[in-house]
């Protein structure tokens, strides 16, 4: 690298370092992602969309959805056909039945007793549930689970779009379970 005579590395050197790689290829992983998503009826099929795309991107390959929304194939893109979406008219037999069968369910909400998403340690069986744009997890879905999380706010508004801390959750799993599972 060369070094101007300030000491400070010249713009075209830092540039000639980064060459541009559009759509480079998934990270290994071997296995499927045992983390599923739980989305209740969404107020915006945009927001769900965005949550499916990003699902795929971080090889998630099952979603329980509530209600009988529509999935845009321009926002959730390639993902809408990787990612199995089931849909249920209500979502707690579904987490019933998914924490009977060893996973851990844990809500992406604020509430009173909700743990910090950087402190929380995800298990490898984990259904996450993301809370209603406006609403967020009902009292029926919150007496299901076993943990609360919640993203750090640090301006306003006081909490992320849902779309937006869904990503952030899966991205912050992800970053704890490597691209081997």
């Amino acid at each position: 690298m060369n070094w101007s005579a300030g000491g400070a590395c010249s713009t075209l050197d830092r540039m000639s370092s980064f060459v541009h790689q559009r759509h480079k290829s998934p990270l290994d992983q071997p296995g499927a992602r045992e983390l599923v998503l739980a989305c209740p009826p969404m107020r915006s099929n945009v927001n769900l969309s965005r949550i499916v795309r990003t699902a795929g991107c971080c090889g998630v390959q099952r979603m329980i959805v509530g209600g009988k929304p529509k999935i845009d194939r321009k926002v959730a893109r390639d993902a809408i056909d990787q990612v199995q979406i089931d849909f249920h008219r209500t979502l707690p037999p579904v987490l019933r039945k998914l924490k009977a069968d060893g996973y851990e369910l844990v809500g992406l909400e604020q509430t009173t007793g909700s743990q910090c998403l950087c402190d929380f340690r995800f298990k490898l069986r984990t259904v996450m549930v993301i809370g209603h744009e406006r609403l967020g997890i009902t009292e029926d879905v919150l007496k299901l689970l076993d943990h609360v999380v919640e993203i750090p706010v640090y301006g306003v508004p006081h909490s992320h779009n849902a779309a937006t801390a869904a990503a952030m959750a899966m991205y912050e799993y992800c970053r704890q379970h490597g691209t081997g599972v």
